[in-house]
């Protein structure tokens, strides 16, 4: 592999900002030093750039294989990259679900040819699959997914004894999607009586998939996790009364329960509806402002551990369907970086948490071998960004295969120079460099 030397970036790293020069080779950072002169096969002046450890996003649904119409893995992975996102774990809602240790081998296969990015996939769990589930191997799968509120691809685990199997079982980390399917079905019923099908509006959304729904899902999870003493973690918190079932009086590498904030929780409420529409309906539903910045809070404070996107990709034509017709999910995982640098700059939070947060604490949380920091010896997961210089979203640098985004129109305050994955330059100046740099993600369990 060809070496690569870093000179004169500031390093946003473990809690400081500093300038150094860093040297690249055979895919892992070789040096971090004031001043590096050693020969390289390729040297890039990162004068007035900031140099951030790649992006860990763990949760990305690029739909492949079954759905690639609206999106797949090389697609969505260019996408990744080229907003500075490294690595990927990839849910299991795929057209077949991931219900098998031989439909979860496929699409390691897929993205082992196809992946621009760093790559792992969650182990789907269902109502009959335990057998399955219990052959996942800790070391080279990232975790479990348990669906407990049906959303995209219905794969919902809603028997009891089957939940209780997986939680007391699970030879590795859960990851859960936690909405109380009793209470929407109730609530959209309620809904439906009083305005018809055809009378039912994208503002009604939160309503329907309501803050009670998500409590009394999470807090589920969290006591079935307590009883069996589960390595628990609960994506893309949406409300305020949740934060309470999380601490952040122990070390994260000591928790057995954590959490994930997503980038449309911290960024939207549903203000946003009357602009954004279906383009902002997701699972579960983006909800007040006051939850918005109570879920920032949390995240700051340390009982929301890391952020991720629940990048989730419908075509157009799906997502401007009526309210009731229209999929949940949208594209965010080229936009996150800049999203939350904008965060930054708005005084919402430091660079420091930043990095925390999106890359640090999640490579903690999931144990993943020798990524997420920029130390020596570490894999080269490296994003350059200048931090001063605007870029506006439009159609033509969208790079998922949907061809929209939520942040359509939107210019954000900072650019993505370069990105590097595992040693390789994936994306630089815009343009994308190589087909597949990316390598299955490891961890230390």
């Amino acid at each position: 592999m060809s070496s690569i030397l870093i000179k004169s970036a500031q390093l946003v790293n473990e809690g400081k900002v500093e300038t150094a020069d860093v040297y690249i080779s055979n895919g892992r950072i070789e040096m971090i030093a004031q001043e590096i002169n050693h020969p390289a096969d390729q040297e890039i002046n990162a004068e007035g750039l900031h140099m951030f450890p790649g992006l860990i996003d763990d949760q990305v649904h690029f739909r492949e294989p079954g759905l690639t119409y609206k999106a797949d893995i090389w697609h969505e992975s260019r996408a990744a990259v080229a907003g500075g996102t490294t690595s990927f774990m990839e849910m299991p809602n795929t057209v077949p679900n991931t219900l098998t240790q031989e439909l979860l081998q496929d699409k390691y296969d897929i993205a082992g040819k196809n992946a621009l990015a760093n790559y792992s996939f969650f182990m789907g769990a269902a109502n009959d699959n335990l057998e399955e589930v219990l052959k996942t191997n800790p070391r080279d799968v990232c975790g479990i997914k348990v669906f407990m509120g049906s959303s995209t691809g219905n794969m919902l685990v809603d028997n009891e004894k089957a939940l209780e199997g997986i939680f007391a079982n699970a030879p590795t980390l859960i990851a859960t999607h936690c909405e109380d399917e009793a209470t929407i079905k109730a609530n959209l019923a309620r809904f439906k009586d009083q305005y018809g099908e055809d009378g039912l509006k994208i503002e009604m959304h939160p309503l329907i998939r309501s803050e009670e729904a998500c409590y009394l899902s999470s807090s589920k999870a969290v006591e079935l996790a307590k009883k069996h003493d589960t390595r628990l973690h609960i994506l893309h918190i949406s409300t305020a009364k949740e934060i309470a079932l999380f601490r952040n009086d122990i070390p994260l590498k000591d928790k057995k329960i954590t959490a994930e904030a997503c980038i449309h929780h911290l960024w939207f409420s549903d203000q946003d509806y009357a602009t954004k529409g279906n383009f902002i309906k997701w699972n579960p539903a983006v909800k007040t402002a006051n939850d918005r910045d109570h879920i920032l809070k949390a995240v700051l404070d340390g009982h929301i551990d890391v952020i991720a996107t629940d990048h989730a990709p419908h075509t157009i034509e799906e997502k401007t369907q009526p309210y009731a017709s229209a999929p949940s999910g949208g594209p965010l995982v080229q936009h996150a970086l800049q999203a939350l640098l904008d965060m930054v700059k708005d005084g919402k939070m430091t660079l420091e948490q930043l990095v925390q947060k999106s890359a640090h604490n999640t490579a903690t949380l999931f144990q993943v071998e020798d990524r997420g920091y920029i130390r020596e010896g570490y894999w080269a997961d490296l994003v350059l960004v200048d931090l001063n210089k605007p870029y506006t979203v439009s159609k033509s640098n969208i790079l998922s295969k949907c061809g929209w985004s939520p942040f359509e129109g939107h210019t954000f305050s900072s650019t993505i120079e370069h990105t590097i994955v595992s040693g390789k330059v994936a994306f630089s100046k815009g343009q994308i460099i190589e087909k597949g740099a990316g390598e299955r993600l490891l961890f230390n369990r």
